[in-house]
């Protein structure tokens, strides 16, 4: 989508970006700002992950400001937040990059979760990982990502976060730990019993 049919479905209300700052619309694109709060994983709390497990104390909820930016180290993975609350309509769905500046920083700003639902609502959660030999300081309020959207060919019927959808993330507003365990929650159709053969004896 264009920068013209962005602030359309803004104008609109159809979509929501919060707070709204269109000095940040770029032409077809919006920028997205880094938030306060961080998850921090403490390795040593557990001897490895096992994504059956739900894991309260693998990760540690850390705030930052301007005055104190988060130090993001050397190899470093950490889940942060966008500033922005966002809610995508049902006939859109927006895919979520990292800054073509930042990137030549060695910055990654996520490394799976760039797709946004149809139907989403809340913050974005960024998975920051620093590639380069040396720290690299993350001030809350930069600009740290940006959101693209693209049209569907017809609004969806199950958007996220309906009634009966798997979705785990839905209102999230902060950087929110992996809730993949719960996959394996979920009621699995049994398997027929396979019906051995006689052999006569």
């Amino acid at each position: 989508m264009s920068d013209r049919s962005i602030r359309e479905e803004i104008d609109a209300g159809r979509l929501v970006i919060d707070p709204w700052d269109e000095g940040y619309l770029q032409p077809a694109s919006v920028d997205l700002r880094l938030g306060r709060e961080f998850r921090v994983f403490q390795n040593y709390r557990l001897p490895n992950i096992d994504p059956k497990q739900e894991m309260p104390h693998l990760t540690e909820l850390t705030m930052a400001d301007e005055v104190n930016p988060f130090m993001l180290h050397p190899g470093e993975f950490v889940l942060a937040v966008t500033l922005e609350r966002v809610e995508v309509p049902i006939h859109l769905v927006g895919r979520l990059d990292g800054k073509s500046s930042l990137g030549r920083l060695g910055l990654i700003v996520h490394s799976t979760a760039g797709f946004v639902d149809p139907g989403f609502k809340g913050r974005l959660t960024l998975e920051l990982t620093n590639l380069t030999n040396l720290p690299i300081q993350l001030y809350p309020g930069m600009p740290i990502s940006q959101i693209s959207f693209s049209e569907l060919s017809t609004p969806v019927d199950k958007p996220y976060g309906a009634k009966g959808s798997s979705s785990k993330y839905q209102g999230q507003e902060g950087p929110e730990a992996s809730r993949y365990f719960l996959n394996f929650r979920r009621v699995l159709p049994s398997r027929p019993h396979s019906r051995r053969r006689s052999d006569g004896k």
